[in-house]
């Protein structure tokens, strides 16, 4: 059986070639009982567009790279479906790449989404050097999303605002009465941003003194290994503040170990509200870092340059809200 065509759609519609093309590129020229009868077409027809054709034709791909730093970050998940669910709507497809896979490999990042000629590119988290992306956003929009180092000009960033959600937790735990308290830190500019809201916060309320800050690799090993050490002090801290959600994990495993008691005995919290935060056995107190917002946005951005190349980059800040659950109380509480 003969697959219907593009001509079959217009002659079931009783419109053009052009104005189906129209259509299916997404277009908000045509008029929407047009735009509906060619959509009731397709359904009908079963009409699927060939997309090699179509990008022969329109000189692009209808694809977008996304790399990511490691696909073991659940918070990653949230951002990715913000990210799909609008380049979805507006024609376009992902293409995934892992960027620790490539660099263990010795690969160039970009190299493999350039080869298949992507529209634009979507760079997820922290790279060891973003600076790299300057010839490729030359020819193709790039957007660095969930990450704030330093980019080349004409990229866009959208991102949470790391100092702002470290804040809400540190005055949370401030509030509970708690005045020793430490820092899980990561690293990249998302770490230093974290670390930096937590201390500000705390010498503004004169515990500067009280306040400890442990470095780590943002992994839940880290944050246990981590917490091991900030425990074992002689004037252990009663909070912990973490990084992220993984390493909060981490910390209340050495919690546990080490016979403490969560919340009664030491207040745990994290950053990035993951699906991790949110399961009923750990239930834990975190910052949602908008990564579904911070998805689409990224998305929205990518597509706005699509349409309009070129202009100087962009900064988006979503703001962030604090999930308070189980592993936070008051002192002693």
């Amino acid at each position: 059986m003969r697959a219907p065509t593009i001509r079959d759609v217009a002659e079931r519609a009783g419109v053009s070639k052009s104005l189906v093309s129209l259509v299916l590129r997404g277009s908000d020229q045509v008029r929407p009982e047009k735009r509906e009868a060619v959509l009731r077409a397709v359904r009908e027809l079963g009409y699927r567009p060939n997309a090699a054709a179509r990008s022969l034709s329109e000189q692009r791909t209808r694809t977008v790279g996304v790399l990511l730093p490691d696909l073991r970050n659940p918070w990653y998940v949230d951002l990715l479906d913000g990210l799909n669910s609008l380049l979805h709507a507006g024609g376009l497809h992902m293409l995934l790449a892992d960027a620790r896979l490539n660099r263990r490999t010795g690969q160039d990042l970009t190299g493999p989404f350039q080869d298949l000629g992507v529209d634009g590119l979507v760079v997820v988290g922290t790279l060891p050097d973003p600076a790299a992306l300057g010839a490729v956003a030359e020819r193709i929009p790039v957007v660095l999303a969930g990450a704030r180092e330093p980019v080349p000009p004409g990229v866009d960033v959208v991102a949470g605002d790391d100092e702002k959600g470290a804040r809400l937790v540190t005055e949370h735990l401030i509030g509970l009465g708690h005045r020793r308290i430490a820092h899980i830190a990561g690293y990249g500019a998302v770490g230093d941003l974290r670390r930096r809201g937590f201390e500000a916060t705390m010498r503004e309320h004169g515990l500067a003194d009280l306040a400890v800050v442990e470095p780590s690799d943002m992994t839940e090993e880290g944050g246990y290994r981590t917490t091991v050490r900030l425990l074992s002090r002689r004037d252990r801290p009663t909070a912990v503040f973490a990084v992220n959600d993984i390493a909060c994990v981490g910390a209340l495993s050495a919690a546990g170990e080490l016979g403490l008691r969560v919340p009664h005995d030491l207040s745990v919290a994290g950053y990035d509200n993951t699906s991790i935060a949110r399961l009923r056995h750990l239930w834990l107190t975190t910052v949602d870092n908008a990564g579904h917002e911070v998805g689409r946005h990224a998305a929205r951005c990518l597509l706005d340059r699509l349409g309009r190349a070129g202009g100087e980059g962009r900064l988006h800040l979503a703001v962030p809200t604090l999930e308070i659950r189980g592993t936070t109380g008051a002192v002693g509480g």
